[in-house]
C-alpha cells in the first residue's frame, strides 16, 4: 500500500478578484479574512513587520512569525484611479488602488466605498475584509 496522498492547501485561491497564486505559506491569511479580519505578520526574532504577510523574514532569515491585526486608521499616502484594467478586473472600472501608511508598515490595496471624487492624499482610512460577488475575498480601504 502506498502512502496516503497529502491534501493540497488551496485556501489562497479564494483571495482577490483573480487569484494567480493557489498556495502559499501564509494561507491562514484567508481564514482571517473569512472571520472579517485583515492580518499581517511580524518576525518574533527581529521585530520586522510585513504586509502582505510573509512566512519568512528577509531581514534575519527567521521563520518564527506571529500574526497581528491590521486595525485603526492609516494615512492615504498615494493612490491611482484606474480606467483601464488587466484581464479579470474590467468589470470593476473605474476603481482606485492606494498605499496606506500605518506607521510601522504600509498596506497596498483597493479603495472601497469611497466616492472616487472624494479620495485625496492625507485622508484617514481603515481597512476591512471584503467578500466579492463571486465569493472571492479581498480587503479594501474605507473612509475612517
Amino acid at each position: 500500500m502506498g502512502k496516503p496522498k497529502k491534501e493540497k492547501d488551496v485556501r489562497f485561491s479564494k483571495f482577490g478578484t483573480v487569484s494567480f497564486t493557489a498556495t502559499t505559506k501564509v494561507n491562514d491569511f484567508i481564514d482571517y479574512l473569512e472571520k472579517g479580519e485583515v492580518r499581517g505578520t511580524k518576525c518574533k526574532s527581529c521585530g520586522k513587520v510585513f504586509f502582505p504577510p510573509r512566512a519568512d523574514c528577509y531581514s534575519c532569515l527567521s521563520s518564527d512569525m506571529e500574526w497581528f491585526k491590521v486595525e485603526g486608521a492609516g494615512k492615504l499616502i498615494t493612490f491611482s484611479i484606474l480606467r483601464y484594467a488587466p484581464i479579470g478586473f474590467g468589470d470593476d472600472l473605474p476603481y482606485a488602488i492606494a498605499v496606506v501608511d500605518y506607521g510601522d508598515y504600509k498596506v497596498f490595496g483597493r479603495i472601497g466605498d469611497i466616492d472616487l471624487d472624494q479620495v485625496q492624499c492625507g485622508m484617514e482610512v481603515v481597512v476591512r475584509a471584503n467578500e466579492l460577488p463571486n465569493g472571492q475575498l479581498n480587503y479594501v480601504f474605507d473612509k475612517a
